[in-house]
């Protein structure tokens, strides 16, 4: 096996980009590909799903063959082909999923079948091993975060693959979302103040230029499970700060700039924005990321944690880098992914199908997307253990 890599071609279709990656041996990157739908999407300051799954049609195959040549290899060469089955958009994900079968079928190759929010904690892992460092110390915290999803979980090991390159993880739910994801919140709000699409990037630039504590807005009290999370209350809270402060005209101007000139860059994008409306984003921002981090400081009290790890889109947030990495003190060490690994990618899914490929876990071609796919599910019908 050590003359012989392991080459996994990665397929991530989940959302509103179409990726499409080569992974060696779970742990040297070959090549990276992501084709973003972000122009097709920002007139309408979101995801239409149906655009999309049009969109994923018609990338989905330069992609792949993009990656299969910057890794300078043959398709002959792959050895096994992985693939997102959900939670995401149900017509992205059967545009991954049909090709991915095709594409394993006509080779003769493994499929692997991977849940898109374990990819993205195995993210973490895979940018360590990037680095040619040591893998962070489990148990471990995972927060996800990203336009879809926000959840945290306690990440086990439950035993290492026979390559050492790595442990098989299982995840224990803590809390979930209960409305909007944080990254869903960034982009309404972006939207609702004009600022463009996608919200999470903007507002993130934006905030620099305001003042964080100067909207207060007080955090939800979760009734139930106190890990969980809320923020369309938040968001809300801007929409009524906004029609209390006769902002309309303001917006109205902004957004007429913005269809002029959609790839402003934040500094001249500031110079339309009122100080009440830098110091409104600063303050939203700073709630959020509050409420993120809030969460895992009480989340690692109550369990005993090692680690934690912060992935999904809105990891790339410069605020909640900031925030973790000076928490200190006995917090348990915070790993973030590079910003190409935070974001949907495809080499986060081949990292997650390493180990299942060494278990002889793979799924047959009746293996059916899942929109809702919890991170703590069993893999749905159709997958089975090689015999």
């Amino acid at each position: 096996m050590a003359d012989q890599p392991i080459r996994i071609l990665g397929i991530e279709t989940s959302c509103d980009e179409t990726a499409a990656a080569v992974l060696e041996d779970g742990a040297r990157l070959r090549s990276s590909v992501v084709a973003s739908q972000m122009a097709t999407h920002g007139k309408y300051g979101g995801v239409v799903p149906e655009l999309a799954s049009r969109e994923h049609l018609r990338a989905i195959v330069p992609v792949v063959r993009r990656a299969v040549e910057e890794a300078g290899i043959a398709y002959s060469q792959l050895d096994a082909i992985a693939v997102t089955q959900g939670p995401g958009l149900v017509g992205a994900l059967m545009v991954g999923s049909v090709y991915a079968k095709s594409l394993a079928f006509s080779l003769g190759k493994p499929l692997i079948a991977i849940n898109h929010l374990e990819g993205h904690i195995y993210a973490i892992l895979l940018e360590e091993r990037l680095n040619g460092r040591a893998e962070p110390e489990f148990p471990a915290l995972s927060l996800v975060v990203s336009g879809g999803h926000t959840l945290l979980a306690i990440t086990e090991t439950v035993g290492s693959d026979s390559a050492g390159t790595g442990p098989v993880l299982h995840h224990r739910l803590l809390g979930r979302t209960r409305d909007d994801a944080a990254g869903e919140a960034f982009d309404k709000v972006a939207k609702l103040l004009a600022l463009g699409y996608p919200g999470g990037p903007v507002v993130d630039k934006l905030a620099k230029f305001g003042n964080p504590h100067a909207v207060a807005f007080s955090r939800p009290k979760m009734k139930g499970n106190p890990l969980d999370f809320s923020f369309s209350g938040t968001k809300t809270a801007v929409l009524r700060y906004v029609e209390h402060s006769g902002m309309g005209e303001e917006i109205s101007a902004r957004r007429a700039f913005r269809q002029q000139h959609p790839k402003a860059p934040a500094a001249e994008l500031a110079e339309h924005c009122s100080k009440t409306t830098l110091d409104l984003v600063a303050s939203f921002q700073h709630a959020v990321v509050d409420e993120l981090v809030q969460h895992c400081i009480e989340a690692a009290n109550v369990d005993s944690v090692n680690s934690v790890f912060v992935s999904g889109g809105v990891s790339a947030n410069s605020l909640l880098r900031e925030t973790f990495q000076g928490l200190g003190g006995t917090f348990p060490p915070v790993y973030f992914p590079r910003l190409g690994l935070s974001t949907d990618n495809a080499a986060m899914i081949a990292a997650a199908a390493y180990p299942k490929f060494l278990a002889g876990c793979f799924a047959d071609l009746s293996a059916p997307v899942d929109a809702a796919l919890a991170l703590t599910e069993a893999p749905a019908r159709g997958m089975q253990e090689a015999r």
